[in-house]
Formats: C-alpha cells, structure tokens, sequence
C-alpha cells in the first residue's frame, strides 16, 4: 500500500509532559516563598483583579457553581436580570466532573446532544442546541471561533452556553444558541497550578497552570496540557494531543490594560469509526433501524490506515481603555487558523448487508484549512439619559474567514475479483476477504489489521470558501423603575462570500458568491419583585445566510445553484433563513446569593428554511419548531453541599417541508438530535474540611438521525462518582469514575450509516499541586 498525506509536524506529547514536570519541579520553592512575602500585603477590603478590570469588593468564592454574570460586555445585566436561558459552566464544575474537552463539560448541561461528523460535516465538536446545529457558532472570548476541531479546555476558565436565537449578539446562525470558551488569562498576583492524571486505558495527562507578576501592572500565565489516552469499551481507538497557551497583561489596575494571548494546540488520533446501523427494507418510522454492533460493543470497524490529524493556532491583541469609571472602549485583534487531515474508515450500511452478518467499510476523507482574522471594537458602560439609567455595549465587527478543503483518493477497488461480485451483494458472505479486497468485513468479528492493499494519495481537486463580515451592534438594559427593565439589542451585518471548485489541476469548475444583508434583534421586558428574583418575557431573532458555515459543516443553506457554460453559477436568490424565539421565565438567586434557580417555556420556529424543489431549484419555504421548558439549578445549598442541574423537555416538529413529496412526508416528524427529555445532576458535599465527595447522573431521551425518522439511537442513562482529599494545603488527590455501570451507549447520532458509541467506564486519578 502506497500511502501519501500532508505532512503535519506533531511533537511527541511527552515532550511537553516532561516540561510540566519540570515548570512544576522548578517553580514550587519560589511560589511557597511569594505566597509567603505576599501574606502580609494582602488588602483587607478583598480587592480582587478579573480578567482586565479592576473590581473593589467582596471576592466571590472561586469553588462556587453559582455565576453572577456573563464575561462578554455584550451582556448588559447579571444573569438575574438578564431575559434569556444562559447556563455558565464554571471552573469549579469543570474540575470536580473530570471534564478534559467541551463535549465532556457540555453533557452536564441539558438540551445540548452532538452529531456526527460525516455528510459534508467534518469530523469534531459538533453541538446541536435546542435541536438547531450549532457547529458554526462556538466563540471564544465573544469572538467567533471559526474552523472544524475537537476543542480542548485546558485553557479555558469557564464555558458559556446562550439558548435560543442568538444572532443579535453572535452574528449569523446561532439559530439555537451560542457557545462562548472563556479562557484563562494573565491576572494579579503569583500562583501555580498543576497536576498529573493516570487512568484506565492508559490515559496519562499532564497540566500546567502558572502565573507570574513581573510588576504591581504586569503579570503573565502560562498554560500547558499533554494528553494520551485509549477509550474504555473501544478497539483501537486513542487519542494523543498537547497544547500551550502563553497569556501577558500590562496595565493590570491602571486605566489602561493591554492582553497578548496565544493557543496551539495540535492532536494525532486514530478515530472512532463508528457502530453500523441494522438495516431493514424498506426503512420505516414505526420501526426504525438502530446500531447493530453484531454482538460485541467493543467492535471496530476502521482499518489500520485510518489517521486523523488537527492543529489549531490563534493569536489575540486586545487594548482596554477606561475613558471615565463608568465608560470603557476595547479593541480586539484576532487572528488563527485551524487544519484537519484525516483518512477515515466507516461502516456503511448502504450496500444493504448488514443483517447478514458483514458490513462494507467506506474510506471518509479530508484536508482542510480555515483562516480567520477579526476585528471587534467594543464601546460599553452606564449612561443616565433622562434620568434614567443605561447600561449600554456597542461595537463594530470585520472578520475575514477563508476555508480550503481538499481530500484523498483512496482505490478500493484493487482485485480483478471484485467486478464478478454482484452490486447488490458486494459484501455478503463468503465475499468477504480477498474478493472485496478487505474493504469488506465480518459484522461481528471486524478486524482492523486486515491486509488491504489498496492506494492512497492526495487528490488536489477541492473547493475554497471566503467570506467578508462587517457588522455593527448595540445592546442597551434600560432601568425604568427598580422592578422594571427593559432589554434591547440590534445588530446589522453584510456578509458577502464566494466559492470556487477546482479540479486536481487547479482549473476552476464552479464559482459563485452571494451578499446577504440582516438585521437581527432580542427584546425583553424584566420585572424584579424581589432584588433577588425577575420574571421576564422576551422575542430574539436570528439569520443564516447562504455560504454560512464555509463549506466547514453541512450547509442547511448552501451557496451554489446552476451554472451556465462558462462554469459560473447562476445566482439562486436565496434568501437567509430565519429563526425567532419567544420565551417566558423565571430566575431567583437565593441563600445570599449562593443558590440560583431557573425556569423558563420557550417556543422556536425557524422559518424561511431552504428546500429543494426538484434537481435545479430551490425554494426558501420550509418550517420547522421546537418548543419546551427548562429547569436549572446551580450553586450551594450549604457551605458544604453544591449541585449543577438541570433539566429539559423539547417537543420538535418538521412543520413545512416544501411541496416534494419526499419532503412533505417528514410533516410532523420530530427532528434529528433533539431529545424530548434530557436531564443532569451534579452534586457534591464537603464531608470532612480534606474530604468531599460528589456524584452525577445524566439523561438523554431517544434520539433520531434523521427527519424521516427511520434511524435512531435509545435513551440512557450515566452515572459518574468523584471523590477528592487533600493531603496538604498544597497537594490533593481525586478520583474520577465515569459512566460508572459501564453503560453501553451512543452520544452521535447520524442520519444514514452508523452512530458513535460513547465510551465504557473510565477511572482517572489526578493529583494537583497548588502554590
């Protein structure tokens, strides 16, 4: 077998693991010594440094679940007071549930499920929210984080999830809601943290927290992961990543404040390929086809060939100014890139032989690269206008976002012996060895080293995505009286993209653009009967213009129609779709403060949805809706007892389809990836002032793959159990189990071929030393 693919220069991962131990070795003494020479500088007022602003007041506890108030400006009230669902996962719950990546933290919060990456989508974070992929609209530090990846959250110090249409402060998409990473930066004193965690199957990983004050305005941190891993109940499949995140901040405390950030991170995987689906003729709603893994769910269905490589780099330069004490202009700089490389094995269950016990395997390839530049100035703060008080953000936004993708070649087709096997039957026993050249095996003993001797090159023919953005918004919470307010944000965006597809020759084929122009809204009106509690009604808008996602996902709506003879495509006229929000709710903060409650009803309708009328047209006239309510909980009950919960119900419909008819025959069929029940408990309790225990179950309910109904993945069920002790002020201990009964379970669901299985029982043991 020849094999050729983009050389990816990935460091060994115990390269960096031996610099943590060092860093760690080398910089205790000095921060025992600090820490020492700091005691009696300390400020008896509890004056406390976040992110780039000073604050003067009461510290809030850092082990707390509970969040007061969002990191982006854009936010213009605490979540109190703020009129729509907003979950924060701070860093206290990403410690205790063992959390390595997003997908790990996002399954404590419900109304969130993955799909999988295939059909155009790439492999990576894939989220649906409120039943509305979400895979284009991850940010970090409130700025969009464009690119396919699997996002690591060693650098991150909480995650933000907004529910609901979201364009307003996001931008296009956001149909469902937003993702905003915020990650750890450089702040005000001298600390070190780090740790080592060594588990079940062979996971080892490694993490370094530091931060330095070089000056009483400067200070820098520095950040560093390596991580090894397999993955419990799976053959074959490991994952093998390492990343650096350097942070500096001058200005720290002066009116002036000036952040350089910096992330890489670079992964080398052999990934999962999958469960098969059973396959029954013709597939029907009322018995739709599952995962068959042929009796053994470790099963893998890849071959030794499968690789998936990913590097992510992105740079920030962001200035602060504070022009009064009430009024404060930012200007952020970003620029990053983000590249996967990936051959990867599926089973596919196309050739209809799955129930007689073999299953085609199916090459999935691809070689990508998105570039992004953005520019994001930022003016906020309070104003009194007619006596009334306004705490306002406005800004302006230019991105530029560019996106190669190309793919391999891989010839399956390499013995004479395969053109004398039937089409229909390609892989029905006792086709499945040489006659099908090992792209063939058995459903229930699979084997991953087979000798298949096919070729593998690069194939240069692909398709490049640009995109310009310029957008202006502005946010403003207006306090009436002090039980009312009134919340407003408008945003106008021009997004204008175009595309070309190329053949391996690099001669153009297809070209088009497109230019959309939106406005895009959230309202809502707040009454506080309590200082501690408000019941809001709100309405939010979002849009999704042709081209959104840059060919980096499937595109509900893509650019492109028919192209005339000299290969350019004749304009479809598509019009962005559309997404409103109307929501109804409640939020408390009780106990001090310590405890906060939610509750809202929300009804989403999409509308303006592109379908295909027949092989040339499109129409924008579908519809679809999800509406439902939410539960959460989130902070301490006691000094010693804490919980992170939360529960969903969506009831989601395809209401329109369009008028072909194999469209119009999902009417009233529940749409993919949208549970109608999920729900997460998360709770820890201090026993002892060393000791604290803690344990969670989540649930998710049936999950379709498709609109037509006919795939789908059962509900489940996970328990997790944490215990951690300290065994000095200095060092501590915890252990981690996740999915405790070893539950065998799916967490992607895709609309045809296969599901992803989520991992068995998984046992990490960390020790963490802090300084």
């Amino acid at each position: 077998m020849s094999r050729q693919q983009a050389q990816l220069p990935v460091s060994s991962p115990r390269l960096l693991a031996s610099a943590i131990g060092v860093a760690l070795t080398a910089g205790s003494a000095g921060q025992m010594v600090f820490a020492a020479e700091k005691t009696d500088t300390k400020a008896s007022n509890g004056a406390i440094a976040l992110d780039a602003t000073s604050i003067t007041g009461e510290a809030q506890d850092a082990t707390s679940y509970n969040v007061e108030k969002a990191s982006s400006p854009k936010y213009t009230a605490p979540l109190v007071d703020t009129p729509r669902s907003v979950t924060v996962i701070p860093q206290q719950v990403l410690k205790d549930t063992g959390a390595l990546n997003m997908q790990d933290a996002l399954r404590t919060v419900p109304g969130i499920t993955f799909g999988a990456g295939e059909g155009g989508n790439p492999q990576g974070d894939r989220p649906f929210i409120r039943g509305f992929d979400a895979q284009g609209d991850t940010y970090l530090d409130g700025v969009r984080d464009t690119g396919s990846q699997s996002r690591e959250i060693f650098a991150v110090e909480s995650i933000e999830v907004s529910k609901g249409p979201n364009s307003a402060i996001g931008g296009r998409g956001a149909a469902g809601g937003t993702i905003n990473l915020v990650s750890k930066k450089a702040h005000l004193g001298n600390s070190l943290d780090g740790g080592f965690t060594w588990g079940s199957d062979q996971t080892q990983r490694y993490t370094f927290d530091g931060n330095y004050q070089f000056t009483d305005s400067a200070a820098g941190r520095l950040n560093l992961m390596s991580h090894e891993s397999n993955v419990a109940g799976r053959d074959k499949v490991d994952y093998d990543r390492w990343g650096v995140a350097p942070s500096l901040v001058f200005g720290l405390g002066t009116d002036t404040r000036v952040n350089l950030d910096y992330y890489h991170l670079e992964s080398n995987d052999t990934p999962d390929s999958g469960i098969p689906y059973s396959f029954s003729s013709p597939r029907t709603k009322a018995n739709p086809d599952k995962p068959e893994d042929g009796g053994d769910s470790s099963n893998f269905y890849g071959l030794d060939r499968d690789f998936r490589k990913g590097r992510t780099d992105t740079a920030t330069f962001a200035i602060e100014h504070d022009l009064t004490d009430a009024l404060t202009i930012k200007n952020t700089l970003r620029h990053g890139t983000s590249m996967q490389d990936y051959i990867l094995t599926q089973p596919d269950d196309s050739k209809g032989n799955v129930n007689f016990d073999s299953v085609w395997r199916r090459a999935n390839t691809r070689v990508s690269n998105t570039e992004t530049t953005t520019n994001q100035t930022d003016l906020f703060g309070d104003v009194y206008i007619a006596g009334f008080k306004n705490s306002f953000s406005t800004g302006i936004e230019f991105s530029r976002e560019e996106s190669q993708k190309s793919s391999y070649d891989v010839n399956t087709d390499t013995t004479p012996l395969t053109t004398n096997v039937p089409s229909s039957s390609n892989c029905r026993p006792p086709m499945i060895g040489a006659p099908s050249g090992y792209n063939c095996t058995s459903l229930s003993n699979p084997n991953p080293n087979d000798p298949w001797n096919g070729t593998i090159s690069r194939n240069y023919a692909g398709t490049d995505t640009k995109a310009n953005t310029y957008a202006l918004y502005v946010f403003d919470t207006l306090e009436l009286t002090e039980q009312w307010l009134v919340n407003m944000g408008l945003r106008y965006d021009h997004f204008d993209t175009e595309y070309k597809s190329y053949n391996g020759a690099g001669t153009t084929t297809y070209k088009g653009d497109d230019v959309s122009e939106f406005v895009t809204g959230q309202f809502g009106v707040v009454y506080k009967p309590a200082p501690n509690g408000s019941i809001y009604a709100s309405y939010a808008t979002s849009a999704t213009p042709p081209g959104a996602t840059l060919g980096e996902g499937q595109d509900g709506n893509p650019l492109g129609g028919t192209p005339d003879r000299s290969g350019n495509l004749l304009k479809s006229d598509m019009e962005p779709e559309t997404t409103k929000n109307y929501e109804i709710g409640t939020k408390w903060d009780f106990l001090d403060d310590r405890l906060s409650l939610t509750a809202d009803v929300f009804r989403t309708e999409k509308e303006n949805a592109r379908v295909q009328v027949n092989t040339t047209t499109y129409e924008n006239a579908g519809k679809t809706r999800v509406q439902g309510f939410e539960l959460s909980a989130s902070g301490k009950l006691t000094d010693k007892w804490q919980v992170f919960a939360g529960y969903a119900f969506m009831d989601s419909e395809q209401v329109d389809g369009g008028d072909v008819a194999a469209n119009k025959a999902n009417n009233g069929n529940e749409l993919p990836n949208t549970p109608k029940n999920s729900a997460s408990l998360w709770t820890t309790y201090q026993v002892t002032p060393k000791l604290t225990i803690g344990g969670g179950a989540f649930y998710v309910d049936d999950v379709y793959g498709n609109t037509a109904n006919t795939t789908m993945v059962d509900s489940y069920v996970r328990y997790d159990a944490m215990a951690a002790y300290k065994l000095s002020k200095n060092v501590d201990l915890q252990l981690n189990v996740q999915n405790l009964t070893d539950e065998t379970y799916y967490d992607k669901a895709f609309s045809t071929h296969f599901a992803n299985q989520a991992a068995g029982r998984t046992a990490l043991l960390s020790t963490n030393f802090h300084f």
